[in-house]
């Protein structure tokens, strides 16, 4: 599968769950119950995983932990806050630029409608 395909089905996935419980609960909830669908769906998926920085000859075990990686195509973020930072979005280019990954979706689950909450960011995609 391509980055569109697995991140259609991601998307799938975010909005089945919203739509059952809506907006307001911990992003901790929410990763718990989309590891629990990927999972479902055998998708090959990486959660919580460290991402090392290396700077020159310094390499740093822990850079970032990115939320989701999923087949090693897409990284997803997860958010269940009032409003999504720029800032927020600027990490996640960061998060692609230092994996090579060339897709990730910011996804905040705070919002009355889903569709409002998902942001793409590409990676020479």
């Amino acid at each position: 599968m391509n980055e569109n395909e697995i991140s259609s089905i991601i998307i799938d996935v975010c909005f089945k769950i919203h739509t059952s419980l809506g907006p307001g609960l911990f992003e901790s909830v929410y990763e718990e119950i989309l590891d629990y669908e990927f999972a479902k769906l055998n998708l090959n998926v990486q959660r919580q995983k460290s991402i090392p920085v290396f700077w020159e000859d310094l390499k740093m075990d822990i850079g970032f932990r990115a939320d989701f990686i999923i087949e090693n195509k897409i990284i997803i973020e997860i958010k269940s806050v009032e409003t999504v930072a720029h800032v927020h979005k600027k990490q996640l280019l960061t998060y692609l630029k230092i994996t090579g990954i060339k897709l990730g979706l910011l996804i905040n689950f705070n919002e009355a409608l889903l569709k409002d909450g998902i942001s793409r960011i590409v990676n020479r995609l």
